[in-house]
């Protein structure tokens, strides 16, 4: 049996990289949470329906305004402190973390 002729360097690398192995494993990224685009002022309608919608819900809270009107925490606190001097809503609890207000009622 006569030897094997050698194969170029080229073929080598080829036949190297169509090995049996396959491909490398890719990692995944994780999840991802999808970010939010929340409005850092008040327009006109969003000012409108915190003034007409919120002093109405049961539990106010800056996490809550946050979500439901789409603007970001600092002016959810912001929005409660001005409801709170115009006397539309009144504490629940107060602590440095977290503040739960509701609707002011007759009491």
């Amino acid at each position: 049996m006569a030897p094997k002729a050698q194969a170029s360097k080229e073929a080598k690398a080829l036949a190297a990289s169509n090995s049996s192995k396959g491909k490398k494993k890719k990692w995944s990224k994780g999840k991802m949470k999808e970010k939010v685009n929340n409005q850092i002022l008040f327009d006109k309608a969003t000012y409108d329906k915190l003034n007409s919608e919120v002093p109405k819900y049961k539990m106010i809270t800056a996490s809550v305004l946050s979500d439901r009107l789409r603007i970001n925490g600092s002016l959810a606190r912001a929005a409660i402190e001005q409801l709170l001097q115009k006397g539309q809503i009144r504490p629940v609890v107060k602590h440095a973390r977290q503040a739960i207000y509701t609707r002011a009622t007759g009491q």
